[in-house]
């Protein structure tokens, strides 16, 4: 017996086809940024759940971390277990809290040379809500497929960190960002996204450590008193 194909239009309305002049939506399987610009930049509303996100980026302190805080923040508090794979920095525990992150939720991994490894397979788990990852060695195009496959359909948020220097290289992840700081925030330019691409970059009025306040990160589980004092240290 065939199968009765299915109408053209009623195809084009599946949220996992995407077409190249419009950005699919996928709203069950996107996490809200917890900023608008770029909520409405990416595909399904958020950052993508059960893909693979790279965040490049070149040096730390930028305000990069608190892109994914409100949504770290919105994981935790539902319950989820979060990992960090070989963060350059000690998480400064009180800071996170401030941002709203569970402390109690999050662990943090020393994986040296098998930190994609290790990402892998907390991917490939299941059990976490949110996994990111800082690599030095081991990321090839062999690694990042194999990253993709085991997040793939799980509801993880998965980032990998690395240096604006593999920009040019193809990856297999459907998100790709690059981040520049400036004096008055980020610079959020989508190198790649499902569906037509970014017109332009973003800029978001992220507060930069260090700017109005002195930059805390790390050593970690110092104590902080004033909760703005801890709101400022999140990188």
């Amino acid at each position: 017996m065939s199968a009765v194909p299915l109408p053209l239009a009623e195809v084009l309305a599946r949220g996992d086809i995407w077409r190249g002049d419009a950005l699919p939506g996928l709203p069950e399987n996107a996490i809200a940024s917890g900023h608008a610009e770029l909520d409405a930049e990416l595909p399904g509303g958020g950052w993508p759940r059960g893909n693979l996100s790279e965040i490049l980026v070149d040096r730390c302190g930028q305000g990069e971390m608190s892109l994914l805080l409100p949504a770290l923040a919105s994981l935790s508090q539902a319950g989820g277990w979060l990992a960090l794979i070989d963060p350059p920095w000690q998480p400064h525990a009180p800071a996170w809290a401030a941002a709203g992150v569970v402390p109690e939720r999050l662990l943090v991994i020393r994986a040296g040379r098998d930190a994609a490894w290790c990402c892998e397979q907390l991917l490939a788990s299941g059990g976490f809500a949110g996994v990111l990852a800082w690599p030095a060695v081991g990321v090839d195009a062999r690694a990042l497929r194999r990253l993709q496959v085991a997040v793939e359909g799980r509801p993880t948020l998965a980032c990998l960190w690395r240096p604006t220097a593999v920009a040019s290289l193809p990856s297999p992840a459907p998100l790709r960002l690059v981040l520049a700081g400036e004096a008055s925030g980020l610079t959020v330019h989508i190198l790649k996204r499902r569906g037509r691409p970014a017109a332009r970059p973003l800029h978001l009025s992220i507060p930069r450590p260090g700017r109005s306040s002195r930059a805390l990160v790390g050593p970690s589980l110092s104590v902080v008193a004033a909760r703005s004092a801890a709101l400022a240290a999140v990188a």
